[in-house]
């Protein structure tokens, strides 16, 4: 297969007109002024983001035939106007802002509204009409006034393999009492679905059963993960604030670097890959409650950004795959490479990240900094043998440098009470970040808790043969937990402390599988380190 520019942005026969990485938000032309849709325009359901004090986003996407081939969503090219409104009440009989948008051809119609004005620390109505057609009512709830110290309540999850298991996690994630929603990464999976579509037992275009690298591909994958109702669900329920890993573009990226695993991309070819990566950047953008910094510039988009709680929680939103250097050795997870992967110019966050992060840590007034993170920052010998140490390359392990700079920066400016988020692993991990992993007198720096997967991973088990190996005696001693099953974790954060919940369902594989709380932890302020609660 010839990836050419063209190829790899307009698949089936979107032109540039249509492919919109710079478009303004309007079409040229008269708006369609009397749209009769053939289905409901509004399937894949309604969503908010990036809470602040006084407002957030709206998103939806009209889509009547959310997976034609041309990724069009069974739109014509031609813009929409879509009304949009916000309530103190779900019967909207106190509207507090409302208005009309444009969904544009050039961004899949999908539409973003940021409303302002809107009081602080409270739960809001929206929804949305074209065509006379009423979409879903969704709730959100805006962040608290920034003087504030209130308790916060939010949920954490990554990793929603469509085909590999059921999002029964969400259902239940539905139900909880939550201010916002935070995800890791890995909205989608940028394989094939395979003649069955997995664990879900049905048959999909050709389109679909291949690696995606085209924008029409991307759309319709994003489609075909937001057409699951459970999903839908907890996405109407609350607001969520977003980040990306790798398999939103393709598996293990680093920055411009494409993994060279027989997808047909010419051996380092970067501008190949960059134009794959606009085409996926603006596909989640066009189905994701993101702001306008937020819009991808072709292959460039700033991700990173922070997102204040009042005076209880500031949330610092990371990006570690867009500036991150290749991994060395050939990635995977492998003995040996201590050269390679403690090179002190090697890098995670690329240096402006990295100067943001601390920077704004340090002069947070927060009770809490919490650090929305990918890959797993805490050290793990992955073999059980004292005599070998086993690193995984595309982890912090593999840049432990970069590292180093992060937990020390963290502990030398006096950062309050940094607790990580990690996604990524498919398993949930407890751990204590230190300034030295191996002198067990070093300082806690902060708390790790990585969450496990919704569903990539098919059903797992609270204990696997990963788990005895990372946890055997004397091997990861500031590991505190672990657990390989599916699910998502609760933050709940007060002045005085933080308590994380693991929730657990017992199989994703076939759909209703019941949740449970694995194990439940807590970190008091002041004190870094999670004890069992």
């Amino acid at each position: 297969m010839e990836l050419t520019r063209r190829r790899l942005l307009g698949g089936t026969g979107a032109g540039a007109a249509a492919l919109g990485l710079h478009a303004a938000g309007l079409t040229a032309g008269p708006a369609w002024a009397d749209p009769r849709f053939p289905e409901d325009p509004f399937r894949l359901g309604v969503a908010s983001g990036d809470p602040r004090p006084d407002g957030v986003v709206l998103w939806t996407r009209l889509a009547p035939d959310p997976l034609a081939p041309d990724g069009r969503g069974g739109m014509p090219e031609r813009r929409v106007t879509v009304e949009w409104q916000i309530a103190r009440d779900d019967r909207f009989r106190r509207v507090e802002r409302q208005g009309t948008a444009y969904a544009v051809p050039e961004l899949a119609h999908s539409v973003h509204v940021e409303p302002t004005g809107l009081e602080p620390g409270r739960d809001w109505f929206y929804r949305f009409r074209a065509g006379g057609v009423l979409s879903p009512v969704g709730r959100t709830r805006t962040a608290p006034h920034g003087r504030t110290r209130s308790d916060l309540s939010f949920a954490f999850a990554s990793c929603q393999c469509w085909y590999e298991g059921f999002y029964t996690a969400y259902r239940h994630m539905a139900e909880e009492d939550l201010d916002f929603v935070v995800h890791l990464g890995d909205y989608l999976y940028e394989y094939g679905v395979g003649p069955t579509a997995g664990v879900r037992g049905m048959t999909l275009d050709a389109s679909f059963q291949r690696e995606t690298l085209t924008l029409p591909e991307y759309r319709n994958r994003h489609a075909l993960t937001r057409l699951d109702t459970d999903l839908q669900a907890v996405h109407q329920a609350f607001p969520w604030v977003l980040t990306w890993d790798d398999h939103e573009v393709e598996n293990n990226r680093a920055g411009d670097v494409a993994q060279i695993d027989g997808d047909g991309f010419p051996d380092g070819d970067a501008a190949a890959f960059r134009a794959r990566k606009a085409a996926a950047f603006q596909a989640y953008y066009e189905h994701l409650p993101l702001r306008l910094p937020q819009k991808p510039d072709g292959a460039d988009v700033r991700m990173y950004r922070r997102l204040p709680f009042g005076r209880t929680l500031d949330l610092h939103v990371l990006d570690t795959r867009s500036y991150r250097d290749d991994q060395v050795c050939g990635d995977g997870t492998k003995p040996g490479c201590d050269t390679e992967r403690s090179d002190p110019a090697r890098t995670m966050l690329g240096a402006a990240q990295e100067r943001w992060l601390l920077d704004g840590a340090a002069r947070s007034g927060a009770t809490w900094n919490v650090l929305a993170n990918q890959t797993l920052i805490a050290q793990v010998d992955q073999n059980p043998d004292p005599a070998v140490v086993s690193s995984g390359l595309d982890m912090w392990d593999g840049y432990t440098a970069a590292r180093d700079r992060l937990l020390t920066g963290l502990y030398e400016r006096g950062a309050s009470n940094p607790v990580v988020l990690t996604g990524d692993i498919h398993r949930s991990v407890v751990a204590d970040l230190k300034l030295d992993f191996a002198d067990a007198s070093s300082p806690v720096v902060a708390t790790e808790f990585a969450g496990t997967s919704i569903s990539s991973g098919r059903d797992g088990a609270a204990m696997d043969q990963v788990g005895r190996d990372w946890l055997a005696p004397g091997v990861n001693p500031h590991l505190k937990w672990h657990n390989a099953q599916r699910g998502y974790t609760v933050l709940r954060l007060t002045a005085g402390e933080l308590r994380a919940d693991y929730r657990v369902v017992p199989y994703v594989t076939r759909p209703g599988a019941p949740v449970t709380t694995a194990a439940r932890f807590v970190v008091e302020r002041d004190r870094p380190g999670a004890q069992p609660a």
